[in-house]
């Protein structure tokens, strides 16, 4: 035989009851159904006691309210006839008792937990006897007969040795089905009406189960099982399939409501399995909880939480070596009525913190400072301090302890996205580590979490992109397309959070639909620097990346505060990079220290791995002894092609117009961007190094850089006649023309070189851009770096290439 339990919510409705008749009715062995108070009628029967103690007549209309709630059930799933006017007159009954107590209650105005026992006790007496009517060949047992509690410690617990005994008289011989009311039980000695708690329907069932040496105990309820999380979270949470009793017994005792934990216990004895089954979905396979499960590679099997802790700190220097201080506070604790579900303990006695919930911290302090009053009027204990506000998070599973390394993992994933453990703890058993968050990262912490520990079937990262331009635009599509892939490949999600331009603004932290970005940008509401901050960091997203494809200053200064909220940056804007070395400097060292990663790659070279090549020369111990590079592919481009029938002014605004230019070709000219890149480049070459340190050998006079761009222009073929004639002596000598940025001996310059033919700069076409690293081992021989240095495509992919370096 079986036991079958049904939650609130299983018979709450018209279709969760019919539900449940057509599963019941469905077994091919004798069970034990095991039903909870209609979904919500508990509440309600609370409720209406209080308003009747409080002398309120609104208790009334919530009477007659649960009246009306049964009495329409009936109606819908019982058909006319005998059978339905039996019950009915046996519910009316039973609801008549209720209202003499209610009314009691009002009259004398007094609510002892006697009566408010027996008041709740009527949601499962009057649930229990509608699913007997409606099932068909069930046969009724009242749980007050043979569930019996005693009184210990002040509270009611379960009399084991009795109740176990009478179960087994009841069931001597056992009927295809048997209805049974959860939750209720009486006194062994009094007879008054108890109850077994919150959530005792779950264990009234696991009694009868060990009681009766059932081969299984099935609990029904609205989810589909055990998660490896709170899918209301956690949007990639799914079914454990198998979960030892241990594992269920820590999920539930942190917050994972789909059992009730004293529920584990009984049956954990007998060794009888649990499965945990949806009634709105029955097909579905359901989590089981067994002694021996089938051997998992995940070393993690679920995260629970709990909200609303506060943290109690218990210090003072007589607790060192002192024996009995722990002792007393919990005693004190117990004696109140105060649960305490988590202690930390530093190992020099001198303080120990335990977690409660925010409604039990105050009477907590109170009570603690009166049983600790004389040692703090002497000064060797301080009064309690608590912290609310917090919430616990549990990582649960026993492959825990088997695997090393595990809590390093776990609080280092938690510091490199911001967040900070405030106390923590863990059992010799491995199998739960226990820590205390700020509540305000309680969802960050669940997702990161299950995020890199591979609970999910995926790794998710986060982007937040700004600048829908060339590069932007292009990163975007690339994204896009490639997307589905990652996730096939590499079970890899790119979530795509958030995209700004300099106007407008969307966010939103389930990932945006990529299909036709701009018109939805457009739509967007408005941006500014201000909003575009407030949404990134006010989003408190986990494994978050900001990626600014613009070339705007003002961007450029979010970076230090997005670093210091833990949010990676990939950068294809060369203003922070080349800024101020200070800044530079401050910017990297955050990023080391938040555990946090600020790339910029395609600041020098569009997507060639420059910047990845000398760090890692110098990460495995060389040093660069000299830089030179052809860094402009806008100049590159222009030396290329002017000729004879090409003149210099025509090869700047074939550069403009093909995309290679700034829209200001004067930014080019001037070597500014090559002075960035070659500041960059020396920067991470080792050197202290700024912008005005630079020598400039430049081709175009001062004059050109003043005024408007439109005077630039029409000045600029004035330069087309000297150019002609130094590029026919070039031909002559066969030579070309390479702007070239120069570091040597922690020397940096910029100029128009003349390269002959035996040099590697010699053959460089188009807009490609070259660099020669000469270090302690590549000497004689000096490493090239060479290939396309500029457009929005590769440029678009060198910010990818930073992108999934992070992932």
């Amino acid at each position: 035989m079986k036991v079958l339990k049904f939650g609130g919510t299983s018979v709450g409705s018209v279709e969760s009851i019919l539900n449940v008749k057509k599963i019941v009715e469905n077994q091919s062995e004798p069970v034990i159904v095991v039903v909870s108070a209609l979904g919500g009628i508990t509440d309600k029967l609370i409720k209406t006691s209080q308003l009747a103690y409080e002398g309120d007549m609104q208790y009334q209309k919530s009477f007659f309210e649960i009246v009306e709630r049964h009495e329409q059930m009936i109606e819908s799933i019982i058909p006319a006839g005998k059978e339905r006017e039996t019950l009915l007159a046996v519910v009316r009954a039973l609801l008549e008792e209720l209202r003499s107590i209610y009314q009691g209650v009002y009259l004398i105005r007094d609510l002892s937990p006697k009566t408010s026992a027996a008041i709740v006790s009527y949601g499962e007496r009057i649930s229990s006897r509608i699913v007997a009517t409606l099932v068909k060949g069930a046969e009724w047992f009242d749980s007050l007969d043979f569930i019996k509690t005693e009184v210990k410690g002040g509270r009611n617990v379960l009399a084991s040795d009795l109740t176990e005994k009478l179960v087994r008289e009841t069931w001597q011989n056992i009927p295809a089905v048997s209805l049974v009311g959860g939750f209720i039980s009486r006194d062994a000695v009094s007879g008054e009406v108890t109850n077994l708690g919150r959530g005792g329907s779950d264990y009234t069932a696991s009694i009868i189960a060990a009681a009766l040496d059932a081969n299984v105990l099935e609990i029904w309820t609205d989810v589909d099982g055990f998660m490896t999380a709170d899918p209301r979270v956690i949007s990639t949470a799914y079914v454990i399939n198998e979960l030892t009793y241990v594992e269920a017994m820590e999920l539930c005792n942190f917050g994972a409501k789909v059992v009730y934990p004293p529920t584990i216990y009984p049956v954990c004895v007998k060794n009888i399995p649990i499965l945990i089954k949806n009634t709105f979905n029955p097909e579905a396979p359901g989590s089981i909880i067994k002694q021996n499960v089938t051997v998992d590679s995940r070393s993690i099997k679920g995260i629970s939480s709990i909200k609303g802790t506060t943290l109690i700190t218990v210090s003072g220097l007589s607790m060192v070596g002192v024996i009995g201080v722990n002792r007393r506070i919990f005693s004190c604790l117990a004696d109140n009525g105060i649960s305490v579900f988590m202690v930390s303990q530093a190992s020099s006695e001198n303080s120990t913190s335990i977690g409660v919930r925010d409604e039990d911290a105050q009477a907590a302090c109170d009570v603690l400072n009166e049983e600790f009053s004389k040692e703090i009027e002497q000064g060797s204990m301080y009064k309690m301090t608590a912290e609310s506000g917090l919430a616990t998070v549990a990582v649960v599973g026993e492959n825990m302890k088997h695997t090393p390394g595990i809590a390093g993992k776990l609080f280092g994933t938690l510091g490199r996205n911001g967040i900070s453990v405030i106390a923590c703890a863990q059992g010799a058993s491995e199998t739960n580590i226990s820590f205390v968050v700020d509540g305000k990262y309680l969802r960050k912490s669940l997702n990161v979490i299950h995020d890199s520990f591979f609970l999910s079937e995926y790794q998710v990262l986060n982007l937040f992109i700004c600048g829908v331009g060339t590069v932007g635009g292009s990163l975007i599509e690339q994204i896009a397309q490639q997307q589905e892939k990652l996730m096939r490949e590499q079970s890899l999600k790119l979530n795509v959070v958030g995209i700004a331009s300099g106007h407008n603004a969307m966010f939103d932290r389930d990932g945006l639909d990529l299909t036709d970005f701009r018109t939805k940008l457009k739509a967007s509401a408005p941006s500014n620097i201000q909003r575009l901050s407030e949404e990134i960091i006010g989003m408190n997203i986990f494994n978050s990346v900001f990626v600014d494809c613009t070339a705007s200053a003002e961007v450029a200064g979010l970076y230090k505060d997005f670093l210091q909220h833990n949010i990676n940056v990939v950068a294809a804007n060369k203003i922070a990079a080349s800024s101020d070395y200070e800044n530079y400097r401050e910017l990297k060292t955050i990023a080391q220290q938040r555990g946090v990663k600020f790339l910029f790659e395609t600041n020098v070279g569009a997507g060639l791995p420059i910047i990845r090549t000398i760090n890692d020369l110098r990460n495995s111990g060389d040093k660069i002894l000299r830089i030179e590079a052809v860094l402009s592919g806008t100049l590159n481009f222009i030396f290329n092609k002017i000729s004879n029938d090409v003149p210099f002014s025509k090869t700047v605004q074939m550069a403009k117009e093909e995309g290679y230019s700034e829209p200001d070709p004067r930014i080019d000219l001037s070597g500014k961007d090559v002075i960035r890149k070659l500041v960059i480049l020396s920067r991470e070459a080792g050197y202290k190094l700024n912008q005005e340190d630079v020598e400039r050998n430049l081709f175009v006079p001062d004059s050109f850089f003043e005024g408007t761009v439109d005077d630039f222009w029409k000045k600029l073929p004035t330069l087309d006649a000297d150019f002609e004639a130094r590029r026919k002596q070039l031909e002559n000598d066969d030579k070309v023309w390479r702007f070239v940025a120069t570091l040597r001996d922690g020397k940096a310059s910029v100029s128009l070189q003349e390269v002959s033919h035996e040099h590697p700069f010699y053959i460089l076409e188009g807009s490609n851009n070259i660099v020669l690293l000469t270090t302690e081992r590549y000497n004689e021989y000096p490493m090239l770096i060479q290939g396309y240095g500029a457009g929005a495509s590769v440029t678009a992919a060198g910010v990818f290439a930073d992108i999934m370096s992070l992932a």
